[in-house]
């Protein structure tokens, strides 16, 4: 049974989907969760935060391709072992256009809203967010046999949107996750945050209002 709360030092969640299996691993001193998306019907695989512990992100992806390592934002902690594991795997990299110069490793594949990513037979839309940092990415996964599924980075989370250090940069960080998440997706839709244990929309939305009052 997926929990969707994962433990530093523990094992990975494994949770499978119609044409994708996601790998949950928390690492680190900051309890980063590292995603790992594999297509089951090729078997190629892509990351999500390359964020600490390189060894035990390897020993995830075990010896199947790993076509790309997504950096969700340009923060260390989610990037901490992207230099490791590109070495071992030679995988390519992806961020946001915004933030890849403030990654150390350089970034081959610069996004933008709207585009996508390809694991295998498995399309991944890109949404682009503004206030957590000037490039943090969601993938998005529509499974044809059921829900929606995101992955947040640092820009929603079960409470709240992500970490703001001004007033506008909560403004629009709060106006994006409602009119790119909330207005177009529906409450089943399931959130992976960077951090944490998981959500859904529908969870979260009944307190949109409380989020903005506080400013937070």
């Amino acid at each position: 049974m997926y929990s969707g709360h994962a433990s530093v030092g523990g094992p990975a969640l494994n949770r499978e989907l119609s044409t994708v299996v996601i790998h949950k691993l928390a690492v680190g001193p900051m309890d980063n969760n590292v995603y790992l998306l594999r297509c089951t019907a090729t078997g190629e695989q892509l990351l999500i935060d390359a964020a600490a512990e390189g060894n035990r992100i390897l020993n995830l992806v075990g010896g199947d391709t790993l076509c790309g390592v997504v950096t969700t934002h340009r923060h260390h902690d989610h990037w901490g072992a992207l230099a490791d594991v590109t070495r071992a795997t030679h995988a390519p990299t992806y961020a946001h256009d915004a933030d890849a110069d403030a990654i150390d490793v350089p970034t081959r594949h610069r996004l933008h809203d709207e585009e996508t990513i390809t694991v295998g037979d498995v399309t991944l839309g890109v949404i682009h967010l503004v206030g957590h940092t000037p490039g943090s990415l969601v993938l998005t996964f529509d499974d044809p046999h059921g829900h929606t599924h995101l992955f947040t980075g640092d820009c929603l989370f079960p409470g709240g949107v992500g970490r703001t250090w001004s007033p506008e940069d909560f403004e629009t960080l709060y106006r994006g996750v409602v009119e790119k998440i909330f207005d177009r997706y529906d409450d089943d839709t399931w959130v992976y945050p960077g951090h944490g244990d998981d959500t859904t929309l529908g969870r979260e939305r009944p307190s949109l209002d409380n989020w903005w009052k506080r400013g937070w």
